[in-house]
């Protein structure tokens, strides 16, 4: 193994995984594990893996797998049931941590309830459901005059896109996580859709991206409105959207992750598909279009999905659980290595200012900048190879801030070093692209600005 520089005792889990799964064949008689996730619109994704028999050395072993997959499954797919065809017992016990654990009652009420409407169930069952499901052929959409924006953690951006060219773009710097009053938020998106709506003759249509999860333009669930409260946002925030719409004239609307618009970004620009898109921002944004180019029902929110299975590793500061993508890939991971990098910085910056500082430092070539971002490639061959078991994908979209300047260049060096040693036949099917400056503003507009079809042709 490659140990990351800043942090030796990582644990991948590709390689738990690997190990695990060796073990199971070592045993001589596996136990099957067949695992279907169901979506409240009768979407069904299947998995299958193997467990350790009874009485194995290790049987214990067997729960922390499922429950790790699971996981893992839960946020890079979503669902709001189980069914499990499992050894008898496997399925209750995961049920009762929905229900009884910290960890499992927020995935519960956030993926569960807020997103598909009821809270998580785990059920066995002797036959899984039949799997289908379907893309959704989003976007591309370039003809007429388009509004595109994008809501960040830290700033808000636009732009005037006429034909598939972008005539205006700006950014305004925002502070929504910490913002109690939906008017905020109201204001500031309707703001910045005004200011691109004067470099237009006309306004045929609007799309968005940001982080959370949106059905129907609906908000189901978004880090951007953390600070309201639930009676808030039920009657403010929930259709926040469609009030944007009718404030614009009432023109076609959509608003989708900021992941999938990110991976949709790339496969236009790229002209290909089967991407992966990895933005290492104030999150982990993450989305995905499958090998027929369509963005599909999977939720992709790789933030909290597990990539460290150590015990004790670094836990998320909003579910609490251990070792997730959020604490690896963004400014969050930078923070977290700036005192093993042996960096000092006043507390009292926040984290895109301290972001800031090691980027200026990288431009001096401070070798404690760069073990930083050599530790994040490490993490990222791993995860690559990690999340390329779960996913179909060819071509890896990298961007975000935390990939801006030279350390963006040294972290896909490390990642790339690690895939070579690692898994030689991954790294020969990856191709890796960073946009630049302008590709990556311009890029995201017009994939977001694509988003509607026109009325005339819906």
């Amino acid at each position: 193994m490659i140990k990351p520089p800043l942090d030796p005792n990582f644990q991948p889990a590709i390689l738990w995984r690997r190990a695990f799964d060796q073990k199971v064949a070592d045993s001589g008689s596996p136990k099957p594990c067949l695992i279907a996730l169901e979506q409240a619109d009768g979407s069904v994704f299947h998995h299958e893996t193997q467990l350790l028999p009874a009485g194995h050395p290790e049987e214990d072993q067997n729960f922390r797998h499922v429950e790790r997959l699971v996981k893992f499954l839960l946020w890079s797919t979503g669902c709001w049931r189980v069914h499990m065809k499992a050894p008898i017992g496997y399925a209750a016990r995961l049920d009762d941590s929905f229900k009884t654990t910290a960890t499992g009652q927020f995935d519960s009420n956030l993926i569960g309830q807020k997103v598909y409407g009821r809270p998580i169930e785990v059920l066995p069952t002797p036959q899984l459901p039949t799997e289908h499901f379907a893309g959704q052929p989003m976007g591309r959409h370039l003809e007429g005059c388009r509004i595109g924006f994008d809501l960040g953690g830290s700033d808000r951006k636009v732009a005037a896109v006429i034909d598939g060219e972008v005539v205006f773009s700006e950014e305004t710097v925002w502070d929504p996580y910490h913002e109690n009053d939906p008017q905020y938020h109201l204001s500031g998106i309707l703001d910045s859709l005004r200011r691109a709506a004067e470099h237009l003759p006309q306004i045929d249509a609007i799309g968005g991206s940001a982080a959370g999860v949106y059905v129907n333009n609906e908000v189901k669930v978004a880090s951007l409105f953390r600070g309201i409260s639930e009676e808030d946002f039920e009657k403010n925030v929930r259709y926040i959207f469609s009030e944007v719409g009718r404030e614009m004239g009432n023109v076609p609307i959509v608003v989708v992750n900021d992941g999938e618009v990110t991976a949709l970004a790339g496969s236009m620009s790229l002209g290909s598909n089967s991407v992966l898109g990895i933005a290492m921002g104030t999150s982990l944004a993450s989305g995905y279009v499958n090998p027929n180019g369509n963005i599909t029902t999977r939720l992709n929110e790789l933030a909290f999905a597990p990539v460290d299975y150590r015990p004790d590793a670094p836990a998320d500061e909003w579910s609490g659980d251990i070792g997730c993508g959020v604490q690896y890939f963004s400014q969050q991971a930078v923070g977290r290595l700036l005192h093993p990098a042996g960096i000092k910085l006043p507390d009292e910056l926040d984290l895109p200012e301290k972001l800031l500082e090691v980027q200026s430092l990288m431009a001096k070539e401070d070798p404690r900048a760069r073990s930083i971002y050599e530790t994040i490639g490490t993490y990222l061959g791993y995860s690559l190879a990690h999340y390329s078991d779960f996913y179909a994908v060819e071509n890896v979209l990298l961007l975000g801030r935390v990939t801006s300047g030279n350390g963006g260049t040294v972290i896909l060096e490390k990642a790339t070093e690690v895939l070579m040693s690692e898994f030689p036949e991954l790294e020969e099917k990856l191709n890796f692209h960073i946009p630049d400056e302008k590709e990556k503003r311009h890029g995201q507009a017009i994939a977001a600005a694509s988003l509607p079809s026109l009325r005339s042709q819906a």
